[in-house]
This record gives structure tokens, sequence and C-alpha cells, in this order.
């Protein structure tokens, strides 16, 4: 890592208008690489290298594979391209949707809705990298290994960029080490992201002509560009469908004076108004409410049955060693208190076990229990940026944002009133039974579903 004194005083809000400045200033959303604009691309990717490399986040918790299981993961793509591969389908649909790796009971809650209203008419593109995919799904998944290991074979024999495009990201790199204190290894992020785009782009592209989908469904699509692009490229309407919390500091969605940005979705569909209204989108991109038919207000049983000992913590990979702490303080200060920490799906219980807790702290992992649960039972609920708290919002939790890095995703919700911010773990028990309730979170998440 390479950084400064600067370094010290970055926060989400700093990084973000340090990219920011650096996209005006060098024109960034102009730069083209064999007709790629790129830096859409590598934008997120560049943030989440700023933030883990100046210490504001912590490492993430990626998916772990031993050899044998990177083998297996291999063997099941081979199998994959001949048992589920789209290509080889004689019919056409009405539209392809690409949902999240990421299941609650084997349901996409995010594009279940959508799913149903399609019925057969849709062509499921999901993947197994990262997850379990959708029953009846297809999978490009061979593709995307390649791609992957083209990108890397390409850094390890040092093909990179032309002379001119290797001068425009030593610009890059410069001016965000000049704003944030903070290297980041631009070029090598261009070459293998660009890598990937342009072979996944041309898969996807050839696909679409097959298939000929009227509307392409992408759930995150700043990680999808390829998807995006490569439907763009053919006049077919993309419609993102909203996964998770959306604010000015989220540069997956955040363009600051709604600039014309390449390869963007035509729609983004959300769960209730809030978000249509805190974040500027890029030029051209529209927003409907679509409704959370996934979340439901409680029963007046449920109210009244609400633990007022209870407070749940909800965690999150990139801040975890930051907010155990924390909660640890609460539990050792408030001992008439019953404390949960809930990690986040992408956490491991084995980065936290070996941490001695108070007795009125437990941890609380996987699908023995769920955070739906937690939060139907809790009276509490403590984090810093993760969307469990706009659902714990619903579900009738008093809010506490921890003053902690990417607390600003939530500093909507805290103006509104909706949530309480506390500077460290002295002032979450302090303040602690002052936090608010919710006064409309139908605004965070409308009832019902979008049909298509």
């Amino acid at each position: 890592m390479t950084s400064t004194g600067r370094s010290m005083e970055l926060s989400v809000a700093t990084v973000c208008r340090a990219v920011w400045t650096a996209e005006t200033q060098l024109a960034l959303l102009d730069w083209q690489i064999n007709g790629v604009h790129v830096w859409p691309v590598i934008r997120m990717r560049v943030f989440h290298e700023l933030s883990r490399r100046s210490g504001i986040h912590g490492d993430p918790h990626p998916v772990r594979r031993s050899r044998e299981a990177k083998a297996k993961l291999v063997m099941h793509h081979l199998t994959a391209l001949l048992r589920e591969n789209p290509f080889l389908t004689r019919r056409g649909y009405d539209a392809v949707v690409v949902p999240h790796h990421r299941k609650v009971n084997g349901v996409d809650i995010y594009s279940d809705a959508t799913l149903k209203s399609l019925g057969d008419k849709a062509l499921v593109l999901d993947t197994s990298i990262n997850g379990s995919p959708l029953p009846g799904s297809r999978t490009l998944d061979f593709f995307t290994s390649m791609a992957n290991a083209e990108a890397k074979l390409r850094q390890k024999l040092r093909i990179g960029l032309s002379t001119a495009d290797a001068n425009k990201a030593a610009q890059v790199e410069e001016e965000l080490q000049r704003l944030t204190g903070i290297k980041v290894p631009i070029n090598g992020l261009v070459t293998r992201e660009l890598t990937k785009h342009r072979r996944l782009r041309a898969v996807y592209r050839a696909l679409f002509r097959k298939v000929r989908p009227g509307t392409v469904y992408v759930v995150v699509a700043y990680f999808h560009q390829h998807v995006v692009a490569a439907a763009r490229d053919l006049g077919i309407p993309v419609v993102e469908l909203q996964h998770g919390a959306m604010s000015p500091f989220h540069l997956g969605y955040s363009y600051p004076g709604r600039p014309e940005v390449a390869d963007q979705p035509n729609e983004l569909w959300c769960f209730g108004k809030y978000w249509t209204e805190n974040v500027e989108l890029p030029a051209g991109m529209t927003t409907r409410v679509a409704g959370a038919p996934f979340i439901r207000q409680l029963t007046k049983a449920e109210a009244k049955a609400k633990d007022p000992t209870l407070v749940l913590v909800a965690s999150q990979g990139t801040i975890g060693s930051f907010l155990l702490p924390v909660a640890i303080h609460l539990a050792d200060k408030r001992p008439e208190l019953k404390v949960v920490y809930r990690l986040h799906p992408s956490e491991h219980l084995s980065d936290y076990e070996k941490t001695e807790l108070p007795e009125n702290l437990r941890l609380s992992a996987g699908a023995g229990e769920t955070t739906n649960d937690l939060l139907t039972a809790a009276r509490y609920q403590v984090g810093v940026s993760t969307t469990a708290l706009f659902e714990g919002m619903v579900l009738g939790c008093r809010t506490v944002v921890v003053k902690l890095p990417g607390w600003e995703y939530l500093g909507p919700a805290i103006d509104r009133g909706d949530a309480l911010l506390v500077e460290d773990g002295e002032d979450l028990v302090r303040r602690l039974t002052s936090a608010p309730a919710c006064r409309d979170s139908s605004d965070y998440y409308a009832p019902g579903g979008q049909t298509v």
C-alpha cells in the first residue's frame, strides 16, 4: 500500500469526491479503448481499491476455495457448457433475466416478482460461481471463467495497454494519489477488466442476437456492464432491478450533475420512492417504484411481541473488524441487553470465533436463523450501511447508525429522522434508547411487486 498522512483523513464521502474530481478533470467518461468506454467498467472497483488501501474499509470476505474445489468448479463449468448452454436453445424469448447470485431459500428476492410475471417467456442466465443457480436457468459460467483466465494470462505475460492509454492510466493514478494519498494500479485494473468486458460483451451480444429478447432485466448492473453493453449495442432496453441500499456516495449509481455515461441501463426499478429521489443517476436513466414484495410490515401481534432487550448488530465484510468492538462495548456496559452480532452472508464465522465475547453477546450466521427473524424479534438494530437496516425499519426496529466508514449511505435516512447517528461505542451505550422508529417505511419499501 502506498499512502500518505492524507489517507488518515479519508472517508467514503471524501473518496467519492476525489473520484468525481478526477473524473471531471481528466474527462474519464469520454475515455475509450478499442471502442469501449472503460471508466464506468472500473469505476466501482477503483472505489473499492481506494477504500481498502486507505484502511477506510477492511478486507472483504470473499468466497474461499481449495484447489480441489477450484478443480470441481472447472469440471462443473464444462458440464454446464453441454447441459445448460443458452446457445443450444432453439427458441426466442420475450426477456432475458440476470438475477442476483445470492439466494434466500433458493429464491432471488430481487427478481422473483419479475420472473413470476414473465413465466416461461424469460431466459434466465444465472451463475454457480459464487452461489446456487435458479432451477431451470442457463449459464455462461464457462465463458466467464475463460475471460478471467485470459485476463490473468495477459497480465502474467505483461500484455498491456497502448502507449497513449498507458499514459492516460498513469494520469488517473497520479491524480487520485494527489487527491487521496493512495496509489491504485489503474493500468492493471484497466487491462484486466477491459479484457473480461470485451470478451463477455461479445458473447452476450451473440446470444442476444440468437434469442432476440425484447428486454433485458439485470440485478447489480455495475458489475454486469458487459451484459448491459451487449444489449445496448443491439438496441435492446435494459432494466436494472434494485438489490440494495443506494446513496449519493454509491459509485455504482451516483453521477453528480447527471452526465452522459455509456452502457448504462435505461431504467432502474426501485423498492420505494426514497430511492428514486436521493441519487443523481446518469443522464437518460429513468426510475420507477416497483415495490418490494419480499418484505412486509409486522402484524400487531408481532409488534407487541418484540423483545425490548434484544439488539441486533448487523455486520458487513468491509467493516466487521470495526463494528464488532462496538457491539462488545455495548454488551459489556449494558449487561441487561441481549446483543446478537449477525454476520453478512459474505462473512465467515471463523473470522470472529477467536474473539472473546461477553456472555450477553453471541454471533449469528447461516440459515439456522434468518436476519429477517432476528429483525422481527429485536427492539433495536445497529449497523453502518447495510441494506438490512432499511429492512429493519419496515420490521419496526429502532435504528442506530455507527459513524464508521460508509455511514454516509444512511445520511438521507438520518436527516429524515428515521435513524440515529452515534459516534462510537460509548455514544451508543448512552443513546441507544433514544433511537427513533421509522415514521413511514413504505417510502423505503412500497408494497407489491412490479409486473411486466
